[in-house]
């Protein structure tokens, strides 16, 4: 099996870092004082995580060719993030 390095994989990896870092560190969230909600982000980020691997592994399906699915899947993390800036 041929091992390939995508840009879905970079970011799944990051989402199950911050999955893990709040984990063991924890979160602050600045108004709230008494109420901990660092298990929920981090359930927030795994599930975030299992939905990128899922897509990226279709993409890969549609996509054999390594530099086109490079392609898209840059083109699907800047079409998310102009999303969550324009529902932000």
């Amino acid at each position: 099996m041929k091992v390939k390095i995508t840009p879905l994989n970079i970011a799944t990896a990051f989402l199950l870092f911050l999955a893990v870092y709040i984990g063991i560190y924890g979160i602050k969230i600045n108004n709230s004082k008494t109420l901990n909600f660092s298990g929920t982000i981090c359930a927030v980020f795994v599930l975030f995580a299992f939905v990128v691997f899922v897509i990226d592994m279709m993409l890969r399906n549609f996509f054999p060719d390594t530099k086109k699915l490079w392609i898209i899947e840059c083109c699907f993390i800047v079409l998310t993030a102009v999303i969550y800036l324009l529902v932000k």
